[in-house]
């Protein structure tokens, strides 16, 4: 949902008769969606229902994928994308019902899976953009997507059973207005920053409001009881729980890995794409660039069993440290590197292969730091956390691109030292993510790869 538009945003102002400007709102607004829904489904999960919550995840994301399917309206398409933001609690939500529901030895490899798909889906979905557009109307993206929405949810009512782990309580509806607003402003200066001007007043008021709302609802938040029922009402966010050094510093780490995955994902279409005479572009079309940039999104699925084995031999703070050692090394051979094909294809499963190891490992990381009875807010949050990097790495991006370009035959395009530069950036992230990875306090249910169960245990309710 968050890259299926991307490679057809210079097509969207002509398609829906708006302006580039209007049109990159369809990325924006998409993403400010999900990073609301997903800690508030979360917490909505663990208080009423993991199964019933992600029900309501997919029916939200197949009626926005309907109502694009159907329009050429810009406001409708628009609306279309922040209601398909609501998919962004389904990964976090099926971690948790995971945690609750598998037998101990299919756990892990069930996690890593499953948090794979994160980075899967985002590498798949670019490839898939470019096929379907050449080769069929843009509707189909959002059509095709409501059919995969529709069998999504009709599997899960037959087949996947409700968590029996509730919380009780009253639902933090002032919380939750106070992250969103928050997050809406944080998100809305990074993915405008480079239209805007990162020194015009509406971002820097943007980031100052961001800042100002953060304080005024961690106060709140932290006043609330941590433990409630009844008619008592739970934070949205434990901030004691998510404070701890292992939370905290995972959060921070998973911030830096999808802002390292996503320059890779971000560039590579373009590089493909770009003309022989630029000097590192190849001319592809977008089938044939989407079918060069599939194996890295196979590599994510594929390499996941291994992430969950290693996890559970030597813990998934190693895990994630291969994994950022991993993405550093290819984001700094894509900086050096000459432009073959050969050589921009391997890296690119490389990346992915990195990205499998520490996307795979994440979960059990924060699972194993806090109580049962949160796994779901805390999995959303850390969603949100590498949706927050993503949406940094965009940003980034765009700002470096946008910065260095030359004339080739008439068409304005980055140089060949702004993407080296952008790669650079992500090695760096990398790096610095291994380094905060590192610096997690050892902890027996973390580094030795114990079974969930007998970690982050607390007082829970168990629903008839």
């Amino acid at each position: 949902m968050q890259t299926i538009v991307m490679p057809l945003l210079p097509e969207f102002p002509r398609l829906l008769n708006t302006t580039p400007t209007n049109a990159a709102w369809l990325v924006t607004a998409n993403l400010i969606a999900g990073a609301v829904c997903a800690p508030v489904l979360g917490r909505l999960g663990d208080m009423f229902g993991k199964r019933r919550m992600l029900l309501v995840a997919l029916a939200v994301m197949v009626a926005g994928s309907m109502l694009g399917a159907v329009s050429d309206d810009f406001l409708v398409v628009l609306v279309a994308r922040a209601l398909q933001g609501a998919a962004m609690g389904v990964v976090p939500l099926g971690i948790s019902i995971m945690r609750d529901e598998l037998p101990e030895e299919k756990v892990g490899s069930g996690i890593a899976l499953m948090s794979s798909t994160l980075g899967a889906g985002g590498a798949i979905g670019l490839p898939l953009t470019g096929v379907v557009a050449e080769n069929l109307s843009w509707h189909w993206l959002f059509g095709g997507a409501a059919v995969l929405g529709v069998v999504e949810l009709v599997a899960i009512w037959r087949l996947v059973p409700e968590s029996p782990v509730r919380t009780g309580g009253r639902f933090d509806l002032i919380g939750a207005v106070g992250l969103s607003a928050a997050l809406v402003c944080l998100l809305l200066a990074v993915t405008q920053g480079n239209g805007w001007g990162w020194t015009s007043p509406a971002i820097l008021g943007l980031f100052g409001g961001s800042m100002l709302v953060f304080l005024g609802w961690g106060v709140y938040e932290l006043r609330l009881p941590r433990r409630a029922g009844g008619s008592t009402r739970q934070p949205l966010v434990d901030l004691r729980v998510s404070a701890r050094p292992q939370v905290l510093l995972t959060n921070i780490a998973s911030v830096l890995i999808g802002f390292a995955m996503f320059t890779s994902f971000m560039v590579s279409a373009q590089i493909f794409q770009a003309p022989t005479d630029s000097g590192y572009g190849f001319g592809m079309s977008l089938t044939r660039s989407g079918m060069a940039l599939l194996p890295g999104g196979l590599m994510m699925i594929a390499f996941s069993p291994v992430t969950a084995g290693l996890s559970r031999r030597r813990g998934p703070r190693t895990t994630f440290l291969v994994g950022a050692a991993v993405l550093a090394t290819a984001n700094l051979v894509r900086t050096v590197a000459p432009h073959q094909l050969v050589v921009v294809v391997v890296t690119i499963a490389v990346t992915s292969i990195g990205a499998a190891f520490a996307y795979g490992a994440i979960p059990a990381m924060i699972m194993r730091a806090v109580p049962l009875s949160e796994t779901a807010a805390a999995n959303s949050l850390n969603a949100l956390a590498r949706s927050v990097g993503t949406s940094t790495c965009s940003a980034v991006v765009a700002a470096v691109t946008t910065a260095s370009v030359v004339q080739v035959a008439g068409v304005t395009l980055p140089t060949a030292g702004a993407y080296a530069a952008v790669f650079a950036i992500g090695s760096l992230a990398a790096v610095c993510a291994f380094v905060v990875a590192a610096l997690i306090p050892r902890d027996a249910g973390i580094d030795a790869g114990l079974p969930l169960s007998e970690t982050g245990q607390d007082r829970i309710r168990i629903a008839p």
